[in-house]
């Protein structure tokens, strides 16, 4: 393990808070006292870049302004604003959690990262970005920008280098009395760094360049979404011809779609319910 000395600690902070201070971005999830506008966001941040979030975000919070809104909301509803954004299973274990929350801790997001990682969608690391920016709780965790920070800071001529080699080096620069724009620090400097230089996350032993969109299985996904959307139940022989895909492909994909849950098959009627 790493272990940096006191003035490289120092000097590395002061270098990413200058950094903030000048080029900090500013989001409408960020600087908020409002833990349910860190959920949304965290989880429509997930695999996909903050340009595209902006304007769902704000579309999805004048829909659903709260936890409870969006608990007693119809998933039609809450799949037909989510639109655009892909992933539309994020989308539904949102809405899924909105309920839990109501349901189970009186429409108040916990703010243990253990608890957290109990809900739909919600692995290590985004319990730990919830519990950082909701309630600025000084916890370690790591995104691709805070990896490309920690690539190129420390470890600019080596390759390989997996996680478990740079959280140390999180913990250790941790600013533990303001973890929640301190982490917002370090995301914006990994946006400006992948923006400046050739990909630093490239030296990361788990960089895997995401598969092609156009055509995909995913695709298809999301396009059955969108047409049971707008027109409430079809049958899927419809579907089919709505689709004009192969037909084994497609009974594959729409059969995913009701081993997820997502869509709802009785009598070879589908629809989102």
């Amino acid at each position: 393990m790493k272990t940096l000395l006191q003035k490289d600690k120092t000097q590395f902070q002061n270098f990413v808070w200058q950094f903030y201070q000048e080029y900090g971005r500013p989001f409408a999830w960020r600087n908020v006292d409002n833990p349910y506008y860190i959920l949304v966001s965290e989880i429509m941040l997930q695999q996909t870049q903050t340009y595209r979030v902006e304007p769902k975000f704000d579309q999805f919070i004048a829909a659903f302004a709260d936890v409870q809104t969006l608990a007693e909301a119809d998933l039609r509803d809450v799949l037909g604003v989510w639109q655009g954004l892909g992933y539309n299973r994020r989308g539904k274990a949102l809405w899924q959690n909105a309920q839990r929350i109501v349901q189970e801790f009186d429409g108040k997001l916990p703010d243990d990262p253990d608890v957290l990682q109990t809900f739909a969608h919600i692995g290590p690391n985004t319990a730990a970005s919830i519990a950082a920016f909701a309630f600025n709780k000084p916890v370690v965790f790591i995104e691709t920008n805070i990896r490309a920070v920690y690539l190129h800071s420390f470890f600019k001529d080596q390759s390989d280098i997996k996680d478990a080699q740079l959280i140390p080096l999180i913990e250790q620069t941790l600013d533990t009395l303001n973890p929640r724009e301190w982490y917002y620090a370090l995301m914006d400097y990994g946006v400006h760094l992948k923006k400046k230089l050739p990909n630093p996350s490239r030296k990361s032993a788990h960089h895997a360049v995401q598969s092609k969109f156009e055509g995909s299985d995913r695709q298809i996904r999301g396009r059955i979404i969108k047409k049971l959307i707008e027109v409430g139940t079809l049958h899927k022989d419809v579907l089919l011809v709505f689709l004009g895909k192969e037909h084994d492909r497609y009974e594959r994909i729409l059969s995913g779609l009701v081993k997820d849950e997502m869509v709802v098959m009785n009598d070879d009627q589908c629809c989102i319910e």
